[in-house]
């Protein structure tokens, strides 16, 4: 009897481990109020597009309003929920020479703060979404004449749209070919002499390489 038991329990094999990560990836909600802030500030600024004629008479204190919600909303997917939902980050950085250069970044080691498969789909879905709820803002604001809304329109195609672009460039890897590009700004190159001996004299001569290192000074 005692033999039977221990030839159970030989073949069972507890992974406590891996049983606690797909617990954790399938938890619902692990970062409510990223999550929240998602959507809050691009759901307000639709809503109030659409009803602010109810509330205010005032075009100026409309156009205000949605374009601040708008610029939290980048501001915040840009900075805050896009790191935390999914684990991406892009921005822009300037180098030493003044030239502008785009970043994109992509979490690849898997840790106990990772996002969920719930908070991933509402950070896509909101992501894509709203901006093409815009672009039918800008279709409908066009053909109903409606120019001065037109300006705000296309500010929230541009502000969602801009978001939209960098965290699809994270998710394809766009930081292999941006890291190419400017990991050659900070590569020195040493320019080797050779001596030559022409009889008696000696002269050097100078190699001046194809790519010359931007000058730091």
């Amino acid at each position: 009897m005692k033999q039977a038991l221990v030839d159970d329990t030989e073949d069972v094999s507890l992974d406590f481990g891996s049983e606690e990560e797909l617990a954790l990836r399938k938890a619902r909600i692990r970062h409510p109020l990223a999550t929240f802030f998602h959507l809050f500030f691009r759901v307000s600024a639709i809503i109030t597009y659409l009803f602010c004629d109810w509330f205010s008479n005032s075009f100026v204190a409309c156009f205000v309003t949605i374009l601040l919600l708008l610029s939290f909303d980048f501001w915040s997917v840009k900075n805050v929920t896009g790191r935390l939902l999914v684990g991406l980050r892009w921005w822009n950085q300037i180098d030493e020479d003044g030239k502008s250069h785009w970043v994109f970044e992509a979490k690849r080691a898997p840790t106990t703060a990772a996002s969920t498969e719930a908070e991933a789909r509402i950070f896509w879905l909101g992501l894509i979404i709203c901006p093409v709820i815009w672009t039918v803002f800008f279709f409908s604001t066009l053909f109903s004449l409606k120019l001065k809304w037109l300006a705000l329109v296309i500010a929230g195609i541009s502000l969602q749209t801009a978001n939209l672009y960098g965290y699809i460039h994270c998710k394809l890897g766009g930081q292999k070919s941006t890291s190419r590009g400017t990991s050659r700004l900070f590569v020195t190159a040493d320019v080797p002499k050779m001596t030559i001996r022409t009889g008696g004299n000696t002269s050097q001569v100078h190699h001046t390489p194809l790519w010359r290192a931007p000058s730091t000074g």
